[in-house]
């Protein structure tokens, strides 16, 4: 039996483009060799424009709003309020969890396999003992689709990692906090009325406690609420691609390529992705895919790279008081990331 489509990773990329291929009128069939909610260090705030695609697929993860970001640094903060709908603060696993259930609702096969070599020919795509007329990569930033379909670019910048934890308590903010400090970036993000996500961006070696202990603001507020879960990381963050298809092989998400966690565009782009690729298959144009996703994402990872060149470069004490006078530019750049990426 061929199926229409063989998607790698059954993370909320992944399911995304099976609900929306199962929304299509095709079949898809999920290949993730993990069991159970999959988690993952991430800021976990939802931009207004990944929750239109979600709500488009017919999930409504639960959560907290976030309506926009506040920088800060030891001196000054400056803030930006989304101009229209608000975005959400949504643990990665109730994302998760939302996303499976829509895709089980609509009959979406999930198989147990790891994925290993990937054979395609002229009429399809032999994976993980499926075949499938077209298979799909959405197996996140160390994407072995992108390795075996010779997708992948050189490392070629500077390596950057993530760490995130969450504490109990009821968040003192709506906002998505960026405190910037010399060497790394502490996130906070609310995500339950009693939970709170707090991330560390930085270069390899990071210590999140000290991280944490150097933002007084932060560190004050937490006081002695319980962490709730072991420390994640993730990285290096910075993975390039030469293209996001190789004959019938496509990639989405954090495998399609990705820059920085810095501005938290990272689903709304990738989610966008999923109704891309969807669109380019059932219209028999896969490379159309790759075109429209260089399109459509140029102005997010624009964005994304003016903020990552400054953070990594002498001017990085800059950023704060640079957004602090000039706030038009600093809410531009927010507008940008958080306006819907085109389907």
């Amino acid at each position: 039996m061929t199926v229409d489509l063989a998607i790698v990773g059954g993370g909320p990329v992944g399911l995304a483009t099976a609900i929306a291929a199962r929304l299509a009128g095709l079949e898809p069939v999920v290949l993730e060799s993990r069991t159970g909610l999959l988690d993952k260090a991430c800021g976990e705030g939802l931009m207004p424009g990944a929750l239109a695609v979600l709500a488009r697929l017919g999930v409504d993860p639960p959560g907290v709003p976030l309506r926009g970001f506040r920088y800060a640094d030891a001196r000054r903060s400056v803030e930006h309020r989304f101009p229209g709908a608000p975005g959400r603060g949504v643990e990665r696993i109730a994302l998760h969890r939302a996303l499976a259930d829509r895709a089980a609702g609509l009959g979406v096969e999930v198989r147990r396999a790891r994925v290993g070599a990937i054979v395609q020919d002229a009429d399809g795509v032999t994976v993980g003992g499926l075949r499938a007329r077209y298979a799909i990569g959405a197996d996140g930033l160390h994407s072995t689709v992108r390795r075996a379909a010779g997708l992948a670019g050189g490392d070629g910048g500077r390596s950057r990692f993530g760490l995130r934890r969450h504490f109990a308590l009821a968040p003192w903010t709506d906002l998505v906090e960026v405190h910037w400090r010399d060497g790394f970036e502490l996130y906070v993000t609310p995500v339950r009325e009693d939970l709170v996500s707090v991330a560390a961006l930085g270069e390899r070696g990071l210590d999140f406690g000290g991280a944490l202990a150097a933002v007084a603001e932060v560190r004050d507020r937490i006081g002695d609420a319980a962490a709730v879960d072991a420390l994640r990381g993730a990285g290096p963050l910075l993975q390039r691609t030469v293209s996001r298809v190789a004959g019938r092989i496509a990639l989405v998400g954090d495998a399609a390529g990705y820059i920085d966690a810095l501005t938290g565009e990272g689903l709304a782009i990738g989610l966008a992705g999923a109704e891309q690729v969807v669109a380019a298959v059932a219209a028999g144009d896969l490379a159309a895919y790759d075109r429209r996703w260089v399109r459509t994402t140029r102005a997010h990872r624009l964005a994304t790279q003016a903020v990552l060149r400054l953070a990594t470069s002498p001017a990085r004490r800059s950023v704060v008081p640079l957004a602090r006078a000039v706030p038009a530019l600093f809410g531009a750049v927010v507008d940008v990331l958080a306006k819907p990426v085109a389907r």
